[in-house]
């Protein structure tokens, strides 16, 4: 080999070799970085103006608060749009987020966003509204159970007989689906008891109210108002009032919210029972957390227990 081509060597392995001592240093330093780096949580949220779920992202801030060390998450909301919802969990998977929790608009957005998800390879939490078919982590309440207790509290009150209007939240909504379902199941339990009314408000407590104002003009006679969830039984209970017919029938709700809990301190909403808002947000989030983790969750129901709320007992949920 001539003197020309030993030096040519010499001098593309010393390049080599600094260069590969240069790429070692480059892994080294974005392990360094990336190790140093929050896991992000995107939070896609329904509906801001939506009071009980407020109160579930509440406890999603405080878990986010309390491992602020480890996490950061990043909030948007849909605006009760599913097709909004949809773009914006679509921004959170381009992103390449650690984890999504999601609380659905809807069926269909649960399921395209889940969907787009899995082919991300993004693990997602579903909160407070489940899937229609896709298997998924899911933290809420067994919503039969609700409907079957509140349900079973208006029969007592009743002695088992009377007239019952039902207030829906959005129709097909499982929550929706599920609390009626339960309802229903106690009433045909009982001969004297019936549905004379049935509709929709939507969750919402001017909706019910408006909705109440219609069932009253129609003469119909009310013994309870069995509501979806508390907002709507307040909408109800307020336009009663306005008739100066709110003596004469029973109210109940759901979720156990703050306002709720002072209408039935005040005698003026007879049941409500508590979905755990707090609890349901933090546990929500410590899964996405776990997932986020690398960590494998089966893919089921994590339910949070029902807690019937009367008067006798309201002070402990103040």
């Amino acid at each position: 080999m001539g003197w020309k081509k030993v030096i040519f060597s010499i001098i593309l392995l010393l390049t080599v070799l600094i260069s590969g001592c240069s790429s070692a240093e480059d892994v080294s330093t974005t392990r360094v970085e990336n190790q140093n780096d929050k896991l992000v949580i995107g939070v896609a949220h329904a509906n801001y103006e939506d009071t009980f779920l407020n109160l579930l992202l509440d406890g999603v801030k405080e878990f986010v608060d309390e491992h602020s060390n480890e996490m950061k998450a990043e909030y948007i909301d849909a605006g009760n749009d599913s097709n909004k919802q949809i773009e914006q969990a679509e921004q959170f998977i381009e992103q390449g987020v650690d984890a999504i929790m999601l609380i659905p608009v809807d069926v269909i957005a649960a399921e395209l966003i889940l969907e787009k998800a899995e082919r991300a390879e993004i693990p997602i939490v579903l909160m407070n509204r489940s899937s229609l078919e896709t298997e998924s982590v899911f933290v809420g309440s067994d919503d039969v159970s609700f409907g079957v207790m509140q349900m079973e509290r208006i029969a007592q009150m009743l002695k088992g007989k009377g007239n019952i209007a039902i207030m829906n939240g959005p129709m097909g909504q499982e929550s929706q689906v599920n609390r009626t379902k339960g309802n229903k199941q106690v009433i045909e339990e009982h001969k004297g008891m019936k549905v004379v009314l049935e509709g929709t408000a939507n969750w919402n407590r001017d909706e019910a109210k408006s909705l109440m104002n219609t069932w009253i003009e129609s003469g119909i006679k009310i013994d309870a108002i069995v509501a979806n969830n508390d907002e709507m039984a307040i909408g109800a209970i307020e336009a009663a009032e306005e008739a100066g017919v709110r003596d004469e029938i029973i109210f109940a709700g759901i979720d156990g919210t703050p306002d709720s809990l002072q209408y039935i301190e005040s005698k003026r909403l007879a049941v409500s029972v508590l979905q755990d808002a707090k609890e349901q947000g933090q546990t929500g989030m410590n899964a996405a957390l776990r997932m986020a983790k690398g960590e494998t969750l089966v893919k089921e129901p994590i339910y949070i227990p029902a807690e019937l709320i009367v008067k006798d007992n309201v002070d402990k949920y103040k």
